[in-house]
């Protein structure tokens, strides 16, 4: 379910959804989502301040509903 909900939005986000790959990897701390995007989207999927991939992680922590803990990372 994280990992639906991030790619959602992050689709949403970019200008070239195309140019764009998320990953999943679960492991012993949990699961590890991985955006990888072009440079020209990294600023969008950042944000000011880094507020949205703040809030998409957030979002992502809720949607794993406490099961098990949730790592988004953004890969340049």
């Amino acid at each position: 379910m994280p990992l639906e909900l991030v790619t959602f939005i992050v689709q949403n986000l970019v200008a070239d959804p195309e140019n764009l790959g998320i990953t999943a990897q679960r492991g012993d701390k949990g699961l590890r989502i991985e955006i990888r995007c072009a440079p020209d989207d990294a600023g969008r999927v950042i944000g000011r301040g880094g507020r949205i991939i703040n809030a998409i992680r957030t979002l992502a922590r809720a949607a794993a509903d406490g099961r098990q803990r949730v790592e988004v990372q953004l890969i340049d």
